[in-house]
């Protein structure tokens, strides 16, 4: 595989965040990744796709009572805010505190959190936890983030269950946090081409370039949650991240001092 200055420089240095680093509050990672459908492009060597055959059940043929929700894919930086027992916790993906993190929009997230604890206290139940894309710094995809809040969920956990999508941004809505846009949700499935005519090219969360592509959820009568997701083969991932740890040398969409 070829080596990309940017983004596999920003994988390395995340594992190096791992050695001596505090514990997880929530013992793992605060998200897991989402398996690629049929056609999609993948991002590194440990991207994987779906089953065969299940790409299916999101595209044509979904079991009797499944739900089918399509959501833009917004294209940041993977964030958690859990409530632990009282107190509001600023995540990484990878289940650390973010103000910890090596990387400076990881310590912006933290501090934006602390200044919003009360409505994540108000939002949250113990050992609730919402998840979502922290879009300060650019990585494939510049966004204009005049007017609109620089942290969007997209998955809301009550424990290790997942909300269905439409309760989670009711919920979130409900204390002024942003919800990544619904595209379709119903009993159907849908191609992946009807759910790009829907995005449109720059999407509907003020993406500058073209948008990244889009994540089906798959809701069973059970409870359960099955994710999917396409990414434009003509999408760059991590394009705009920087290539070496000189941090004034990234893209920022919502810079450090504020917008």
């Amino acid at each position: 595989m070829t080596y990309r200055p940017g983004r596999d420089d920003w994988f390395r240095r995340l594992r190096q965040q791992e050695a001596g680093k505090p514990q997880k509050p929530l013992g793992g990672k605060a998200y897991g990744s989402i398996p690629h459908l049929p056609g999609s492009k993948f991002g590194n060597r440990r991207d994987r796709g779906v089953p065969a055959g299940e790409d299916l059940l999101y595209l044509e043929r979904p079991h009797p009572g499944d739900r089918i929700v399509v959501m833009e894919k917004v294209d940041g930086s993977c964030c958690a805010i859990l409530n632990q027992s009282g107190e509001i916790l600023p995540l990484v993906r990878n289940g650390r505190p973010a103000a910890g993190s090596v990387w400076r929009q990881h310590r912006m997230f933290a501090r934006w959190v602390r200044a919003r604890a009360d409505t994540f206290a108000a939002c949250l139940d113990d050992g609730d936890r919402v998840v979502g894309e922290w879009l300060t710094q650019a990585h494939g995809t510049r966004y204009d983030l005049a007017g609109r809040e620089p942290f969007v969920v997209f998955d809301y956990f009550r424990g290790d269950r997942r909300l269905p999508a439409l309760e989670a941004e009711a919920r979130v809505q409900a204390h002024g946090l942003a919800f990544v846009p619904v595209l379709a949700a119903g009993p159907e499935g849908l191609p992946v081409a009807d759910a790009l005519l829907l995005l449109g090219e720059h999407g509907h969360y003020g993406a500058l370039d073209p948008a990244e592509g889009v994540v089906y959820r798959r809701e069973t009568p059970d409870g359960r949650v099955y994710l999917a997701k396409y990414v434009r083969p003509e999408a760059e991932p991590g394009r705009y991240l920087p290539g070496d740890d000189d941090p004034d040398k990234a893209v920022w969409n919502w810079p450090p001092g504020g917008p």
